[in-house]
């Protein structure tokens, strides 16, 4: 446990153990501050609890097969990620204990978990910069409002959560995709090699190399380099991808300065409007219902995008029905996420003598090539980059064909061809029609008002999710790949995971929730980091920004607290 605050209470509460939480915790007691730490999800023990890690199917529940009627039941939401199944089921979410309003007619998928360490454990761990390209764009195109920070301002930042994470890859000198500090990069297999030649011949100007990804292929800080065991997502008790489980908390655990409180699920912020700061944090034991009140000099909510918003919503102004975050209005809109499930596939002929070993937690990478000088008249503004990878197809596809006998068996043990595949994330536009709020009458077994959205995505993301299906199509066609097929699946917001928006960052308190600092306009003793805080989207994974933004919110609110400005 740590030490408390002179006054009985903390130096500082962070809400939420995830990738935005767990740094905040680890800057704050790193710089002499007494944290709380609630956290809503199950306490866990890294490497103790990853259960799956290892686990053979054959050792597994229903033999690691997918258990359709639990699955319907109490998974409809958290089943849809590929990254659920019965090695992982235990860190998600239970939607049946805890629900939303889901619409039909509109879905979005909120993805979330309910353990201590929360979506670090699970993530994908792609980790680019974004460019002033991308803090520029809404000023440029004259949507939304301008973000009031660069690429200058954040990109020092950058830097120093690349050294603690460990971030491999290697540079490209792309002003769009700025380098970062890398560890060395994993190596693209030999058809990937050969189809980033022949696209980079077919198409100058555009670059497929491996991806940036917060996996160490070195040692640090004790972690291990990778050694390709995988799947990730089950965790990895050798420390070798970043989670807060591995690096930041136990960071923060070593200075003597950290409470990390489990099963404490946050159910608002007290305000006091004389002062205009948040007085107390009030919350609920998700296991007994017990509630209490901390008290703390600074509040730090990195509960998720919609966890956070969730509670500003939930937290008003003495003898006022509104939140007293949301002078604005802007509080629970211009949610976004990214286009996902859409591009191309084919085979590669040849090759094969050869064949991939191991399971390199990591693929390949296409930047941004539309629109990066300006409107090129394609009919929609921004763009979109691709994810991807090459490998061989296995026996599991060969058994969908027609067989039987001996002969049947022996060539399922040869493998099948090279495949290559091509799949694109791309920007949504902030609209301040795609909404999160709390219901009016719904509420959840805590007495919370439950979350319902309103998301759709525009004519922008239709038109640029057409063209990155024709142009994968072309790349694979340049490649020499025969058997293509596209595919351009139904879009669902939540889906890709990388939901953010509905608190943005602004100069104008009338327009934004939070100003370049992440600090609350109408409480400056609060601080919003995580992905809530994105006044655009970019078209990359952005769990990087949210922990180089966190950093920066850290260093800032404590220098203010030690001026007494707060």
């Amino acid at each position: 446990m740590g030490k408390l605050a002179r006054d009985g209470g903390y130096d500082a509460i962070v809400v939420g153990s995830g990738i935005s939480g767990g740094w905040a915790a680890k800057e704050l007691t790193e710089k002499g501050l007494s944290v709380l730490l609630l956290e809503r999800g199950k306490p866990i023990t890294h490497g103790i609890d990853y259960i799956g890690e290892h686990q053979p199917p054959w050792e597994r529940a229903n033999m690691g097969l997918r258990p359709r009627d639990l699955y319907d039941s109490e998974y409809p939401i958290q089943s849809t990620s590929y990254a659920f199944d019965e090695t992982t089921r235990h860190f998600w979410n239970n939607d049946a204990e805890n629900p939303y309003d889901f619409r039909e007619d509109k879905p979005f998928h909120w993805l979330r978990t309910d353990v201590v360490g929360g979506r670090s454990l699970l993530w994908a761990r792609q980790s680019y910069r974004w460019s002033d390209l991308d803090f520029e764009a809404n000023k440029r195109e004259g949507i939304a409002i301008d973000w009031p920070i660069r690429y200058r301002d954040i990109a020092p930042w950058y830097s120093y959560v690349e050294r603690f994470i460990g971030v491999s890859g290697d540079a490209q000198g792309l002003p769009e995709l700025p380098d970062g500090e890398f560890q060395k990069p994993m190596e693209m297999n030999v058809v990937e090699k050969h189809v980033a030649k022949k696209i980079s011949n077919a198409f100058p100007g555009r670059k497929m190399f491996i991806g940036r990804v917060a996996t160490l292929t070195e040692p640090l800080h004790g972690r291990a380099p990778c050694h390709y065991c995988g799947p990730c997502h089950r965790g990895c008790s050798g420390g070798s991808y970043f989670s807060s489980l591995s690096s930041t908390l136990p960071a923060a655990e070593s200075t003597g300065n950290l409470s990390l409180m489990a099963n404490s699920l946050v159910e608002s912020l007290e305000y006091d409007a004389v002062s205009q700061k948040v007085t107390g944090v009030r919350t609920i034991d998700t296991q007994t219902k017990e509630k209490n009140v901390y008290r703390s000099r600074l509040v730090f909510l990195c509960a998720s995008t919609i966890g956070s918003t969730q509670i500003l919503l939930n937290s008003f102004a003495d003898g006022e029905g509104r939140s007293f975050a949301n002078d604005s209005d802007a509080l629970g809109r211009y949610m976004m996420d990214h286009t996902y499930k859409a591009g191309a596939r084919g085979i590669i002929p040849g090759f094969e003598e050869f064949y991939p070993y191991g399971y390199r937690p990591n693929g390949i990478y296409i930047p941004r090539f539309r629109n990066l000088s300006g409107d090129e008249g394609l009919g929609f503004s921004r763009g979109y980059g691709y994810q991807g990878g090459a490998g061989r197809i296995g026996w599991g596809e060969r058994l969908k064909k027609p067989g039987f006998g001996a002969d049947f068996k022996r060539e399922l043990r040869i493998p099948g061809p090279w495949y290559m595949s091509l799949g694109g994330f791309g920007e949504i536009l902030p609209y301040a029609e795609n909404t999160m709020r709390l219901h009016p009458k719904k509420r959840d077994r805590f007495g919370i008002p439950q979350v319902t959205f309103r998301f759709e995505f525009g004519e922008n993301e239709r038109r640029h999710r057409k063209d990155l299906v024709e142009q994968g199509v072309k790349m694979l066609e340049a490649a020499g790949a025969s058997q293509i097929q596209s595919y351009n699946e139904e879009m669902i917001g939540g889906a890709a995971i990388h939901e953010m928006g509905t608190a943005r960052m602004g100069r104008d308190p009338r327009e934004s929730v939070v100003n370049e600092h992440n600090q609350v306009h109408a409480a400056d003793n609060v601080f919003v980091t995580d992905g809530a805080c994105m006044t655009s989207a970019s078209c990359v994974n952005p769990s990087l920004t949210y922990m180089a933004l966190t950093a920066r919110a850290a260093d800032y609110a404590v220098k203010r607290l030690q001026a007494g400005d707060i």
